[in-house]
């Protein structure tokens, strides 16, 4: 915690102007959209032109520290910033230096600007726990060791809290899992993969299956709604008990897919059948002309389909055969009590889909039945 947050415990709970990096993908899209909401003067920074509800984009390569400078000259106001900015590298040498990169351009362009930055919130996921190569210790708790494997998420951290110590910001960290939401040509978003398989799967009349392995299948695992996320963002962003400090942000809530995956196929005016493991990043880009016939078909909106869905990210996350659990208490004890039925959620998620044109509507029929109850 910085000496300039004890010395004024209620600055942080003023409203500021907000800098949100990587406004094009899911999570930071709904932090702008969030913030814009509660009356903050808000801006997001993305890779390709981005349309926000009440705040305005910025085009700037924050992975080139002279157009950071350059183009974050504009952002010399900001109080506050959100880092949601990513670039996927293939090795975890090249992760690190490109992410670190992207945040440590974004904190010196800020400074060079002369921002009176306060609190910055910075996002990582389930990899700060070992959910990439595999079974994790559960539930993570924010206090649980690092681990000895290099990752990019322990790197940006302590990038974060030199700067912070230095320049006199505070800083949050918050950890979801499986964020699901949808943004504009954004494909690493599992609720897509999830809407997007069982719509080509219904055109061709074919019952709804589990596309992952049986292991993921039984398994414990959670969601993050991006809406709760933002809020959490903006409590995060306001509230003293919130600085310096690591909080897991998830629904609450654990299923199984078994569970899920029938309620699902009601809501969809599906069949639904046995689990059948699926290769969806061989299958479904085979399957763009049956896309391409809907959206045709259905008017919907017209986003290419290589930026529609991410078909490694659904084969990761539903092929994990092991529990993702996250401990949430800590988030709770220090005031941020946000929760959501995960079920109940993907059902409202798959009906905005449908309503904002994004997936085909869901036509229930007599030929429509419940013929399988798990």
């Amino acid at each position: 915690m910085s000496e300039q947050h004890l010395r004024d415990p209620d600055q942080p709970r003023r409203k500021g102007s907000v800098l949100v990096a990587g406004a094009g993908g899911v999570i930071g899209r709904h932090a702008a959209d969030e913030y814009a909401r509660q009356g903050w003067q808000v801006r997001g920074i993305s890779r390709r032109p981005v349309q926000g509800a009440g705040w305005d984009h910025l085009s700037v390569d924050l992975s080139d520290p002279a157009a950071s400078a350059s183009g974050l000259a504009e952002a010399e106001d900001t109080t506050h910033l959100v880092f949601g900015a990513y670039a996927e590298r293939p090795t975890s040498r090249e992760l690190s230096e490109a992410n670190v990169g992207l945040l440590r351009n974004t904190l010196d362009g800020l400074y060079s600007a002369g921002a009176p930055l306060r609190h910055v919130t910075l996002y990582m996921g389930g990899k700060a726990y070992g959910a990439h190569p595999g079974y994790f210790n559960t539930p993570a708790k924010e206090r649980d060791p690092r681990l000895v494997q290099p990752n990019f998420y322990y790197d940006q951290e302590d990038l974060l809290r030199q700067t912070a110590a230095e320049r006199g910001f505070d800083l949050t960290i918050l950890r979801p899992e499986g964020v699901v939401g949808y943004a504009v040509g954004n494909p690493m978003n599992l609720l897509m993969v999830i809407a997007v398989y069982a719509s080509i799967c219904r055109e061709l009349g074919q019952p709804l299956r589990f596309p992952g392995t049986i292991a993921a299948f039984d398994a414990l695992y959670q969601v993050t709604d991006a809406g709760l996320l933002a809020r959490a963002t903006v409590w995060a962003g306001s509230d003293p008990q919130a600085a310096g400090e690591v909080f897991n942000i998830t629904n609450g809530d654990q299923f199984r897919w078994r569970q899920l995956w029938p309620a699902f196929a009601r809501h969809l005016g599906m069949d639904y059948a046995e689990p059948q493991p699926v290769p969806l990043a061989d299958a479904m880009p085979q399957l763009k002309n049956v896309w391409e016939r809907l959206v045709a078909r259905h008017s919907l909106v017209p986003t290419p389909y290589e930026d529609l869905v991410g078909w490694e990210f659904g084969d990761f996350l539903l092929r994990s055969g092991f529990d993702n659990v996250s401990s949430t208490i800590k988030a709770r004890q220090a005031g941020f009590t946000d929760c959501l039925d995960s079920e109940d959620r993907f059902l409202e998620l798959f009906r905005e889909l449908e309503a904002d044109r994004i997936i085909p509507p869901v036509v229930l029929s007599s030929q429509s039945s419940e013929r399988y109850v798990p």
